[in-house]
């Protein structure tokens, strides 16, 4: 899956780290996640979405 985590988080001026504590899940995740490596669950997708203000299809999209 792609996404725009990075951008969104730079955005709102958040480090990886400020991002994971408000999550609750390690600065790893939040890397994996960005990278493409790691898809969220569905509960940490829509945390994500709500953290931003936004739907989980404004973060993530099919990769090819």
């Amino acid at each position: 899956m792609e996404n725009t985590l990075p951008e969104l988080r730079r955005e709102h001026g958040w480090s990886q780290q400020k991002l994971a504590d408000a999550l609750g899940v390690s600065r790893q995740t939040v890397i994996s996640i960005e990278k493409g490596r790691f898809d969220p669950s569905l509960p940490l997708a829509f945390r994500l979405a709500s953290l931003f203000g936004c739907t989980i299809e404004d973060i993530f999209t099919p990769g090819g």
